[in-house]
């Protein structure tokens, strides 16, 4: 009996060694299973599994902090399959980082981003390499991504967020033109300065450089985002970059790069033709900064372009193009802006071209600041001159100031037939006036002639056949039209349809006019259908 348990003894221990020995290697690959290293998270990144495993170590408290937030930032470089970023936003098999993120507690997600932010600075403020690859984009996809998620906020605001958005700062002001045209791009320049707001564009300004490539994006972007200082020191260096690029200086430094540019292409100019290539490559820089202007104004801008403008040593176009320019710039409030368009409006040097835009700008005043002024140039003996002004007037006026308007147009003793063609059918548009009633009150036989004949003008454009016979009558009017004594332009004629073939009808009188000019363009048109 005692030896019989002398031996049970050590057979009992070698048992339950064995059974130990079994669950043990029962277990281990369960205890292996449970540790995931680093390799691991990195290694996903390039399995069909990955992001749905990433995922699942993003969200499990299970893992270490460190290992999760290595899980996040493995999903943010993760590189795009389809064309779609699977990292950050997801895919048919998986969440992304954002959801996945969005779905966690906020204390919980708080202590992730908070790991996540270092890296995420670093990356985003990563220079472009020397072969042209930029490693920063996939870090400020997510960040700006993270910043701007809704309804809550992932990154929520304090010092973290600061961070995100002082480093995205800095990436748009890090090879600027190279990442704004980058089209690769989840989001663009244009999005991540529209988050920074002015403190995006206020560091853009140092780039609007003669040598600049994106001055109109930058001026527009600055004009929409900037606060008043921003724009003011845009405007200021506008102004330099125009100043230096209509210089001689600017020459000198471009004839170099044409005269490269030549012989690379193989072309013999002469020195002629060499001086209007380097002036057609001027004017045609000095043109794109004048369209970065217009974006941006402000007064150094302002005071620049009609400076300019007034010169009439500088060649038309630009002179033209500088008052284009100015379109919704002129200040309202300064009487000195409009001396300066009207001056050029009334200089019997200025040519048609720059007084048209003249009349544009002028036409952007308060009626009241300008039409004493207009109504004086309507004794002009260029008739051309009184059917710009008047015309527009006309568009300034509304049913009040009618009155005045005729009884001065009633004063002119010359007039073009293109003149009361072009001021009838601006009655249809003048404000709180029945254009008709305008047109028949002020054709009767009491109004003076260049009224009656611009109230019969009305006809011309808006008239159709129902209104045959209330023009009729004036058929017999013998009132002479007013003499045009210019050389071109101004003639009394219309061409009318006889016996099949074309003939030019002389216009003497009121009569004429209704019955050669008015009559067969109503003629021809039908009356537009009820609504």
């Amino acid at each position: 009996m005692r030896r019989s348990k002398q031996l049970r003894a050590p057979l009992q221990a070698a048992l339950a060694r064995t059974a130990l020995g079994v669950v043990l290697l029962a277990a281990a690959p369960q205890l292996t299973g449970c540790r995931v290293s680093d390799d691991d998270v990195h290694h996903w990144a390039r399995k069909a599994s990955g992001p749905k495993r990433l995922v699942a170590v993003l969200t499990h408290d299970k893992y270490p902090l460190e290992l999760r937030v290595e899980a996040a930032m493995t999903l943010v470089t993760m590189k795009p399959r389809g064309g779609r970023a699977v990292g950050l936003l997801g895919g048919d098999e998986s969440q992304g980082l954002l959801s996945a993120l969005a779905e966690l507690p906020t204390d919980k997600r708080q202590r992730i981003v908070s790991g996540m932010v270092p890296p995420l600075e670093a990356g985003i403020k990563t220079p472009p390499a020397a072969d042209g690859t930029d490693a920063s984009f996939a870090y400020k996809e997510a960040a700006y991504a993270l910043l701007i998620h809704e309804p809550e906020p992932l990154v929520p605001e304090g010092a973290e967020r600061q961070r995100l958005l002082e480093a995205l700062r800095v990436w748009t002001q890090t090879a600027f033109e190279k990442r704004f045209d980058d089209t690769a791009q989840l989001y663009g320049m244009e999005q991540v300065l529209r988050l920074l707001k002015n403190d995006g564009v206020r560091g853009l300004t140092p780039l609007l450089t003669p040598e600049s490539k994106k001055l109109d994006a930058i001026a527009k972007l600055v004009h929409e985002l900037g606060d008043e200082a921003t724009q003011l020191d845009a405007s200021a260096r506008l102004a330099q970059v125009a100043s230096f690029v209509d210089s001689p200086e600017w020459q000198a430094k471009r004839a170099p790069v044409l005269k490269a540019g030549n012989e690379k292409a193989k072309l013999k100019v002469t020195d002629q033709q060499f001086a209007i290539q380097l002036a057609t490559y001027q004017e045609e820089e000095l043109l794109r900064v004048f369209s970065a202007m217009k974006s941006v104004g402000k007064k150094p801008v302002v005071d620049f372009l009609l400076a300019y403008a007034r010169n009439d040593k500088n060649p038309e176009k630009r002179r033209a193009a500088a008052l284009a320019a100015l379109d919704g710039n002129l200040d309202r409030q300064n009487p000195d802006h409009a001396k300066a368009v009207l001056d050029l409006l009334a200089d019997g040097a200025t040519p048609d071209s720059i007084r048209d835009v003249a009349a544009r700008r002028v036409g952007e005043l308060p009626r009241a600041q300008v039409a004493e002024r207009l109504y004086s140039l309507f004794d002009d003996k260029r008739w051309q001159v009184r059917w710009s002004v008047a015309s527009l007037l006309l568009q300034m006026s509304d049913a009040k100031q009618i009155d005045e308007f005729m009884a001065r147009l009633g004063k002119v003793r010359e007039m073009a037939m293109s003149e009361p063609l072009a001021y009838g059918p601006l009655l249809h548009d003048l404000k709180g006036a029945q254009p008709e009633e305008l047109a028949d009150r002020f054709a009767k036989t009491t109004e003076p002639t260049p009224v009656r004949l611009s109230a019969l003008g009305y006809y011309y454009r808006y008239g159709d056949k129902t209104d045959l016979p209330k023009i009729s009558p004036y058929q017999e009017d013998t009132q002479k039209v007013p003499p045009c004594k210019s050389e071109t332009g101004c003639e009394w004629s219309c061409t009318i349809a006889e016996n099949k073939t074309q003939v030019e009808k002389q216009v003497a009188t009121v009569g004429d006019f209704v019955r050669y000019c008015i009559a067969p363009a109503l003629s021809a048109r039908e009356p537009s259908p009820a609504p």
